[in-house]
């Protein structure tokens, strides 16, 4: 197995994580899962590849420790951030703690595991990091912390885009907008409800996405061959990053 196909996956355990997971697993590349759960796969040819790591990213101590084993353990030079998590609040009502939480895995699990991996990624004069924010990140009512956070992951991925180029390392976002079969939306919307079917009406391409539509964006730019763009973002989102969007 060549150095350049193991791929650290954060929040891999189900909706666009588990998608992004088997994407690469069908590649034939060793997956390494953070997450609080397993991801739990059928497949046994998939299993013998895919390591399952349990960790709470809100825990910076309890990340720092895991990068620290991943990176001993695996020679990763494919890292993808797709662990997130909603804090719904109008201004009003928004805590700080809330930001703190959310900060703790959008941001500061972004920056302990990059360093980890770097090291391996700089070796091989090869890397490929991509980080899943948001069409939230345009805005959103309601979410304050979550765009806060996730325009924050943008604006990191273009710095380290501008630092990594030289190392043959590229850095990429994908921003999916409204992602059905995920456990983030359906908190929110509920399945087959009349909600579900506006929203969709709404989104000009008349459909929601689903985890397969930002599984294969990742994929994209994980490729070794594309290694001419970094520092971008792509939105999957049906087009609704070219107006309002209201859940």
């Amino acid at each position: 197995m060549s150095k350049k196909e193991c791929v650290l996956v954060t929040g891999g355990s189900t909706g666009i994580g588990a998608s992004i997971c088997v994407e690469f697993l069908e590649q034939g590349m060793q997956v390494i899962n953070l997450a609080r759960r397993p991801l739990e796969l059928e497949n046994a040819e998939w299993q013998s590849r895919l390591h399952n790591v349990s960790v709470d990213l809100t825990d910076r101590d309890a990340t720092r420790a895991v990068a620290e084993q991943v990176a001993n353990d695996f020679h990763v030079t494919r890292f993808v951030h797709n662990a997130g998590v909603i804090k719904a609040n109008l201004i009003e009502d928004v805590a700080l703690d809330e930001l703190d939480y959310v900060s703790n895995i959008h941001l500061a699990a972004t920056i302990i595991l990059t360093q980890a991996v770097l090291p391996a990624m700089k070796e091989s004069a090869f890397g490929r990091i991509v980080l899943i924010t948001s069409r939230a990140a345009l805005g959103l009512q309601t979410r304050s912390v979550y765009s806060a956070t996730k325009s924050g992951m943008m604006g990191m991925a273009r710095t380290w885009a501008l630092e990594l180029g030289q190392y043959g390392i590229t850095v990429n976002t994908v921003a999916p907008g409204p992602i059905a079969a995920t456990e983030m939306f359906h908190d929110v919307i509920p399945e087959d409800s009349e909600k579900m079917k506006q929203l969709a009406a709404s989104i000009p391409v008349q459909r929601t996405g689903f985890p397969g539509d930002v599984s294969r964006a990742v994929s994209f730019f994980a490729d070794e061959k594309n290694s001419f763009v970094t520092g971008q973002t792509l939105f999957v989102c049906g087009g609704s990053s070219l107006g309002s969007l209201s859940l």
